[in-house]
């Protein structure tokens, strides 16, 4: 997200998280954000900072500009910068690239440093891939922390997400597949998403 009128758009279907990406080699590069467009969001929706390999320094002094409750950190970050900006009072999202079930296993260091985790489709590049992995892979799973789903997620798909019953799992990341171009959602197709998994 990064056009105000686009925001707030989306605000208005209530969503739980809203992110905003500071990984300069994204085409969803979010900076500049008008602050005035994220001060008025309401309190229930989390604004989250996506970053990729940033410094603990940065990410704090981007979290604080913006007035940020969260962050997403999608790349190697060690669970060190994770307990530390959850001991800050941040919601803490970690991002883990999965191809296959073996990939879980990496999870178990971080348990206790993220209040999520984000099961995103393995690739070169960090996010964005537009590609899902093996759903049925979820199964394999079997840490306590609760977990978003990631990648590749389309409109097409709901039926697929409500048969998933696993009990760690607390939500879905959208991205790609809703929008009009990088980093501008499809506001309708979002709304008649979001209503079939009411």
């Amino acid at each position: 997200m990064k056009i105000p009128e686009n925001i707030r758009a989306i605000a208005a279907l209530q969503p739980d998280f809203m992110g905003f990406i500071f990984y300069p080699k994204s085409p969803r590069y979010a900076e500049p954000l008008d602050i005035a467009t994220l001060n008025a969001l309401p309190k229930s929706i989390k604004k989250i900072g996506v970053f990729v390999n940033e410094n603990l320094e940065n990410i704090l002094t981007t979290v604080t500009k913006y007035d940020l409750d969260g962050v997403q950190l999608h790349g190697t970050e060690l669970v060190e910068m994770c307990k530390e900006l959850r001991k800050a009072g941040y919601v803490v999202i970690k991002a883990f690239p999965i191809a296959e079930a073996y990939n879980f296993k990496v999870t178990k260091t971080y348990e206790g440093s993220c209040d999520y985790f984000l099961f995103d489709t393995k690739t070169d590049a960090y996010g964005g891939s537009g590609l899902k992995f093996n759903w049925g892979m979820l199964d394999e799973y079997v840490g306590e922390t609760p977990f978003l789903l990631s990648g590749g997620i389309a409109a097409d798909d709901a039926e697929a997400i409500l048969k998933i019953e696993h009990p760690k799992f607390a939500g879905i990341d959208l991205n790609s597949k809703f929008e009009v171009k990088p980093g501008e959602k499809n506001v309708e197709l979002l709304k008649g998403f979001i209503q079939q998994l009411l």
